[in-house]
């Protein structure tokens, strides 16, 4: 009894020193907080591009949407392709006429069949363990009655008062709640033609940025806060470490808040929690990290794109595999339109990653690297870009099921959790798979998840020989990947 009341006023007296521990507005304390140990376990989330953007829904194949204003008012365009730069300005005044404002569009975004409830389900048959939605992006209009939006730019430029008339944050926020998934939340840094950013940014800072943050943090309190737009500015211009101080220590966010690195000119990949490559696929980091990357190349809506410009279940099972056995969390956007609705084609590819997650999410959720995260098979080990700006993911299918001739291929994929490792196949083996450089117990369980019997296996000279089953069409446990999981 004794040992046990020590124990729990030791739990107890770390806790509150948790709890009372200040952080300094330096980089050195901030990035000294511990990543949240639900964001290391989660794996995978959801990213939501929402907004004006939303209403045209439009630009070329290989850009993204979410820019359009930014394409439209530059006459300026970047992605994978050439482009002349009026590709969006000559869309825009053909669809809405010569003259015809951006702003004008907000009149369009009306979020009529917005159900925050069926996102929510969705989310969570989907397997995402945690979501971002952008609560305001470059272009400045906010998803929540914020007063700031409407001072600044001296019109109504929030979804209260403009657009849906709707507290589209506070509604999903309510709704996700309700279900496993965490709430996270995304935050430009900046606007693109705010006007008083582009006149004064020190008191766009002080007057619009800040309180309008702290606004949002307060209100809906994310375990995400996903910031963006801040490579424009120094974090001195930013104060960025006093608002990260103030959100650990003041907003009431508590221990579960996580933040990314984007929080001014050279921040990231080297201060504030968690590192956020943007279709990289050779990211490589001991800190904890998580790639995002749209469904297509886009990632708000892009009426644009078809149905081969979407990844494949296969590739987003993949490609979540080749990350978490990296150490990395998966962000996989999806755009709804203006309308308030998911596209069938984003609802199908989340249900089919949440069909494999219920068979071989023991093998994603709460693991760790192992030693390696892959096996390769003989041949060259390369991956390029091809001369793209984004990282298309096909890749991954070339570097598992479909490589060009002499390219070696990531046989296995490896993630560890305590004693257990499990050994993630793209292909399904037609007798067996040798499994090089592990040497479990003699006394090891070894079975295949879904498939309730154990698996036969021999020591070989690099490591063991498992043998799989035979199965036909309807009895394999799922699509896609099978996880051989070696217990002790």
């Amino acid at each position: 009894m004794k040992r046990l009341s020590l124990l729990l006023l030791t739990i107890c007296l770390s806790a509150v020193l948790f709890a009372q521990k200040k952080y300094e507005p330096t980089w050195e304390s901030i990035d000294n907080r511990p990543i949240p140990e639900w964001y290391q376990d989660a794996k995978f989330g959801i990213f939501i591009h929402w907004g004006v953007y939303s209403v045209p829904a439009w630009s070329p194949k290989g850009t993204y949407a979410e820019w359009y204003q930014y394409w439209l008012q530059q006459k300026t365009l970047s992605g994978n392709g050439k482009f002349t730069g009026q590709e969006v300005p000559d869309y825009h005044a053909k669809k809405y006429g010569e003259g015809s404002s951006y702003y004008d569009l907000v009149k369009d975004f009306k979020a009529e069949l917005f159900n925050p409830d069926e996102w929510a389900q969705l989310f969570e048959r989907a397997g995402a363990k945690y979501i971002v939605l952008t609560s305001k992006h470059h272009e400045g209009f906010c998803l929540w009655p914020n007063e700031q939006a409407n001072k600044t730019w001296g019109f109504p430029w929030n979804s209260m008062v403009a657009g849906p008339k709707r507290d589209l944050i506070g509604e999903l926020t309510s709704a996700v709640r309700k279900t496993s998934v965490k709430m996270g939340l995304y935050y430009s840094l900046y606007e693109w033609y705010n006007p008083l950013y582009k006149s004064d940014v020190n008191r766009y800072v002080s007057e619009h940025m800040t309180p309008q943050f702290k606004d949002l943090i307060t209100r809906y309190h994310p375990s995400v806060i996903w910031s963006d737009g801040d490579w424009d500015q120094t974090v001195e211009t930013w104060k960025s470490p006093e608002l990260l101080a103030w959100v650990y220590n003041e907003s009431g966010s508590g221990e579960d808040v996580v933040i990314n690195d984007r929080w001014g000119k050279g921040t990231r990949f080297h201060h504030g929690g968690f590192y956020s490559p943007e279709y990289d696929p050779a990211f490589e980091s001991d800190r904890t990290w998580e790639e995002c990357r749209g469904m297509g190349f886009s990632f708000g809506y892009n009426r644009q794109e078809d149905a081969e410009d979407y990844i494949s279940p296969q590739t987003i099972i993949l490609l979540m595999t080749d990350i978490v056995s990296r150490g990395g969390n998966l962000l996989l956007d999806i755009g709804p339109d203006a309308s308030g609705k998911i596209p069938p084609i984003m609802q199908d590819r989340l249900l089919e990653v949440g069909k494999w997650l219920k068979v071989n999410g023991e093998a994603i959720y709460g693991t760790r690297r192992y030693t390696r995260s892959c096996q390769w098979s003989a041949g060259e080990q390369t991956y390029t870009k091809e001369g793209q700006h984004y990282a298309g993911a096909g890749f991954i299918l070339k570097q598992t099921v479909s490589p060009d001739p002499g390219k070696a291929v990531k046989e296995i994929f490896f993630t560890a959790k305590g004693k257990i490792l499990y050994c993630i196949l793209p292909k399904y083996p037609r007798e067996s798979i040798e499994i090089r450089d592990v040497h479990p117990s003699q006394s090891a369980k070894i079975t295949m998840l879904g498939y309730g019997k154990p698996l036969n296996w021999v020591r070989t000279q690099s490591g063991i020989r498992v043998e799989i089953p035979a199965l036909l069409p309807g009895e394999i446990p799922s699509q896609w990947a099978w996880t051989v999981r070696i217990e002790d």
